[in-house]
């Protein structure tokens, strides 16, 4: 039975973190960039990217800085366009500083009330690159803002969740799950049981029906001929995957277990593997809950308080 049990408990190694998940600790890995995915209730609901007007760069190539700056933001699934200032947006102004030798991009994050939300520095380039900027330099500095921008963006989002008592950094989130299916055996009844004991131990809750839930999980499992075996005995290959919508449908991430099996070892009862892989979805459905809604990214730092101690510091010199 013990063997059987390393074989075909899905090992934590073969848990997968996929679709709009963001970055976890070990043992899930992590096939997107950080800070990928803003949760659906973020600040901007569309980042307006203008032509910068002081951007110390020749010609038209300030226009290419923006538009350079909004495809990298795309990457990390920010929703920036390089357009005018819109009515109701929320917008990203940019512009230069010379500081010695050196040319520093700033970006600032501007409310729909043209107040400034939060500015973010650029790493410096040297002027006489910048005065000559090509393709390539504007596509670095872009690459190199875009992160920088999205960890702003979380850190505000994180900022209004805290002050919203509302929000999910200040309640456990109410799921609803839809049960597993497509196992063999008794499968689906045994996944379900399982997972809904495990994820009694989280912060979270289950609830019976959709109605006003945060989240719904599923569980689907396919079974698919495998390898024949290094002892020439048949197997076959499970795949179970834990998708977790939000409340309007969206993917919100999917936990994905992979293993080889004895063929038809799971026809009948699935016992403690289910106990075990469950175990593990729960825990893996709990970090794709606390990634994508944002509860617990750190708000943004208080600026009055980092301009005080920046002063202190500058007295004590």
């Amino acid at each position: 039975m013990i063997s059987f049990l390393r074989q075909a408990a899905l090992p934590l190694s073969t848990l997968l973190l996929l679709g709009g998940c963001l970055d976890v600790p070990h043992p899930f890995s992590n096939p997107g960039k950080e800070a990928k995915q803003l949760a659906a209730n973020a600040p901007p609901s569309r980042l307006d990217i203008p032509t910068p007007a002081k951007s110390l760069l020749p010609g038209d190539t300030a226009q290419i800085w923006a538009k350079d700056v909004a495809e990298e933001l795309l990457q990390q699934t920010i929703p920036a366009m390089a357009q005018p200032v819109r009515k109701g947006d929320w917008w990203l102004a940019m512009h230069a500083e010379q500081r010695g030798d050196q040319i520093v991009p700033l970006y600032q994050v501007m409310t729909p009330k043209n107040e400034i939300r939060a500015t973010q520095e650029g790493a410096p380039v040297p002027a006489v690159q910048w005065s000559a900027a090509n393709a390539d330099l504007l596509s670095a500095v872009a690459a190199d803002a875009a992160p920088r921008i999205a960890s702003v963006l979380t850190g505000i989002q994180a900022d209004d969740m805290e002050k919203d008592p509302h929000s999910l950094k200040h309640r456990a989130a109410r799921v609803y799950f839809t049960g597993v299916t497509g196992a063999p055996g008794d499968g689906d009844v045994s996944l379900a049981r399982a997972f809904a004991a495990s994820f009694r131990n989280t912060p979270d809750t289950l609830q019976n029906t959709a109605t006003n839930a945060d989240f719904t999980v599923n569980g689907k499992v396919k079974l698919t001929p495998g390898p024949a075996g290094t002892t020439g005995h048949p197997q076959e290959h499970i795949e179970i995957v834990w998708q977790v919508l939000d409340k309007n449908g969206k993917e919100a991430g999917a936990a994905t277990q992979l293993h080889d099996i004895d063929a038809h070892s799971l026809d009948h009862y699935w016992g403690d593997v289910a106990v075990v892989a469950a175990q593990e979805a729960a825990a893996a459905v709990d970090q794709i809950l606390d990634r994508y809604s944002g509860r617990e990214n750190a708000p943004l730092p208080d600026a009055s308080k980092a301009t005080a101690t920046k002063q202190k510091e500058s007295d004590k010199k």
